[in-house]
């Protein structure tokens, strides 16, 4: 069903800084680019937040009936340990220091990546492409840039020509600072580096001699600029022209501007329509840094083996808490809060499993339809999951009225107020009904319990006793099977 004819989506774009109506340049298709983790150590909490937006943005165009073709980048080469095209790649320093291959790093953070996903319940992507798979690719592009005029080679070594393309473009456009300002706010070169102009960056670098990771080029053996790879792979899997960018806002300036360069430099285009970012999680009003020890990994939170939280809690509690919150809002990330989140999901789940077993009536006190539209708005309104919330616990309230009596509804009613309910708690934002999965766990222990009374009576020759526990349990659906390993059960 192709919903996105019935609703006007409307999207905060960090480049024009306002919310703007939703027009993809392909009528019913979608493009979407995020940069993705740089894999040289565990998920940081803080980008699963972003990475769980850009999730639910996908899941809720699928749904609107959208074609999507959703990239997102593995970075595994290039990037500097700071912006100054300074120090060593991050990956190649992790592999020094672990004394282990690159390549090693790269395969055991990218495996970390995609089990916190897993867990925490993401769609994964139309495409997930990697730095190192499209080396040929980013020195094309280079190539490209030079023979345009916007670039220039230095012992091996080439930059990106930034005073040179603010003549004729603006650089700055996306994050809103002037060139004037970042020569002004940059440390003086002290001729220890090869660029012309402070603000230049990294297309290419010539790698040192200890340097693990290098490429054969046209100008050095070395390696791509970080910013570089995301313009190649965006151009290549979506074209020169898409419709969404996303990242966190900490990519605004540096990486986001310096694509914006590369790309409009090559095609002329303005490259990505609609620029959207996520904001800071903070962890007990505090930025997360693994310096001061103030983080969690996104896995120790379901697992419990921190000393920040008091407990352990689940991956949809969690991600149920993130999206009570506005995207583009600082999030504090704390036990309490989370404990909070952790009674409002269950009394979500609560009332979604209520709804197979309401009565109906002929007539409905409650407006399904308004609610429904009021759902689609919320979404419709950049995303806005707190709203969304909001009325989803407005059907809480109204269904467990229905439950006592003291409202009404018509089975079609019910039908609807089900299906929309189930789209936006499951599709949607992607929760899982931990609900039901507690009542099996619970349920498997006493099952487990009554086999092993039924053994102790089978021991005692209670043989009554005996045949009465699994005649019982077989009226229930469950079906013993003894075996010289014991019994095991199966729900028929």
């Amino acid at each position: 069903m192709e919903r996105y004819k019935e609703n006007q989506l409307k999207v905060y774009n960090s480049l024009s800084k306002k919310k703007e109506d939703f027009k993809p340049i392909t009528a019913g298709y979608v493009g979407m680019y995020v940069c993705g983790p740089t894999v040289y150590s565990n998920a940081h909490l803080g980008n699963v937040r972003t990475f769980m937006f850009f999730d639910i943005v996908f899941r809720y165009l699928l749904h609107l009936g959208y074609k999507v073709r959703y990239v997102r980048n593995i970075t595994d080469a290039g990037h500097l340990e700071n912006d100054a095209d300074e120090g060593e790649d991050r990956i190649a320093k992790k592999a020094r220091i672990e004394k282990i291959e690159p390549m090693e790093v790269v395969q055991r953070y990218t495996v970390d990546f995609h089990n916190v996903l897993k867990n925490y319940n993401f769609l994964p992507p139309s495409i997930e492409p990697t730095a190192t798979g499209h080396i040929v690719e980013q020195i094309e592009m280079i190539k490209d840039i030079v023979n345009k005029g916007f670039a220039y080679e230095v012992n091996g070594s080439v930059y990106f020509d930034v005073l040179a393309y603010n003549k004729k473009e603006h650089y700055g456009i996306l994050s809103g600072r002037k060139v004037e300002d970042l020569v002004h706010n940059t440390r003086s070169l002290d001729g220890q580096s090869d660029k012309k102009n402070p603000q230049d960056f990294a297309l290419w670098k010539k790698a040192e001699e200890k340097h693990i990771m290098r490429w054969p080029s046209p100008w050095s053996e070395g390696f791509p600029g970080w910013h570089l790879e995301c313009s190649v792979m965006s151009t290549k899997y979506l074209g020169e022209q898409f419709d969404i960018h996303g990242g966190g806002m900490d990519l605004k300036f540096p990486h986001h501007e310096c694509e914006i360069a590369q790309s409009k430099t090559c095609s002329g285009k303005t490259p990505v329509n609609y620029w959207m970012h996520t904001n800071m999680l903070l962890l007990n009003g505090q930025k997360m840094a693994k310096s001061t020890g103030n983080f969690i990994l996104p896995n120790e939170i379901l697992t419990g083996e921190n000393d920040i939280l008091p407990k352990a809690f689940s991956a949809s509690v969690v991600r149920f808490f993130n999206l009570q919150a506005n995207y583009r809002s600082i999030l504090d990330f704390s036990g309490a809060a989370l404990e909070a989140s952790e009674k409002g999901h269950s009394k979500l789940m609560e009332a979604v499993n209520v709804l197979e077993n309401l009565a109906t009536s002929s007539v409905s006190s409650f407006d399904v339809e308004k609610w429904k539209k009021s759902c689609y708005a919320a979404m419709n309104d950049d995303f806005n999951t707190p709203v969304l919330i909001s009325y989803l616990f407005e059907a809480v309230k109204i269904i467990n009225q229905i439950k006592e009596q003291k409202e009404s509804i018509t089975a079609t009613d019910l039908g609807v107020l089900q299906e929309t309910l189930n789209t936006f708690v499951f599709d949607v934002l992607g929760l899982t009904n931990e609900v039901l999965s507690h009542h099996s766990e619970k349920t498997n222990g006493v099952v487990e319990l009554l086999i092993k009374l039924r053994k102790e009576a089978r021991e005692n020759k209670e043989w009554a006793l005996s045949d009465q526990i699994r005649d019982e349990l077989i009226e229930l659906g469950i079906q013993l099977k003894d075996g010289k390993d014991g019994t095991t059960f199966s729900l028929n």
